[in-house]
């Protein structure tokens, strides 16, 4: 792979679904698919939205590790990033990226206290395409 910053951030912006992972208090992993990504800075940090009183968010706060993976069907490509995952209440997180309709999912706005922001940063990733893995750091 030429490009991971590239090739991943035109997968995070065009895929409709990431999957993300936590680790239980057991320590094993779990993965959700969550909608994609609500805003991104390069490959190095996501922002998506969940509720607050989520699994994911306990898990998070007790065991930060985490990663994202976005899986293109169509060509049979994935992209897998390592790194951490941050818990965002403050209101400068949660209004940008707030989005219209969102009270479908937080009725009290952008003030709802069952909504928050999860910040992923990355630090490494591994590329599948045509048969063959690579890893690559992420700057």
């Amino acid at each position: 792979m030429r490009n991971p910053e590239q090739t991943v951030g035109n997968m995070a912006d065009k895929l409709k679904t990431a999957f993300i992972g936590s680790v239980d208090e057991q320590g094993y992993p779990n993965v959700k698919a969550m909608l994609q990504p609500r805003k991104r800075e390069g490959i190095k940090v996501f922002y998506f939205t969940t509720n607050t009183s989520s699994m994911r968010v306990r898990q998070y706060l007790s065991d930060n590790k985490a990663c994202v993976y976005f899986c293109d069907n169509r060509f049979f490509r994935g992209a897998m990033l390592r790194g951490t995952m941050e818990v965002l209440t403050d209101a400068q997180s949660k209004e940008m990226i707030w989005r219209d309709g969102d009270t479908e999912y937080y009725p009290e706005g952008v003030t709802d206290p069952d909504y928050c922001v999860l910040k992923f940063t990355a630090i490494s990733g591994r590329f599948y395409s045509n048969y063959h893995s690579e890893e690559f750091t992420v700057e």
